[in-house]
C-alpha cells in the first residue's frame, strides 16, 4: 500500500513513487533509501530512484488483504 508507481525502463533504470503513513513516520528517513538499495540489488537494475509523494494520502484501505491479515487488521 506504500508503492504508488513503479516504472522499469529497458535500460535498467527503475523509478518508484511511494508514500509513508505520515510525514512523522518513524522510518521516514530510513525507508526510502532502503527501498532504493533493495531495487539496486535486483539483477539487471543499473539505476534506481525513489520519490516520496504525499498525494494521494495514504490510508489503510490501500493495504492488501494479506498485509491486513498479517497485521491482525481483519
Amino acid at each position: 500500500g506504500l508503492i504508488y508507481k513503479l516504472d522499469v525502463e529497458p535500460s535498467g533504470r527503475v523509478s518508484v513513487s511511494m508514500t509513508l503513513t505520515s510525514p512523522m513516520c518513524p522510518v521516514a528517513e530510513s525507508l526510502p533509501p532502503e527501498v532504493e538499495s533493495k531495487i539496486r540489488s535486483v539483477e539487471g537494475v543499473k539505476e534506481a530512484a525513489v520519490e516520496v509523494v504525499w498525494d494521494p494520502p495514504w490510508s489503510a484501505e490501500k493495504m492488501s488483504e494479506a498485509a491486513k491479515l498479517q497485521l491482525g487488521m481483519l
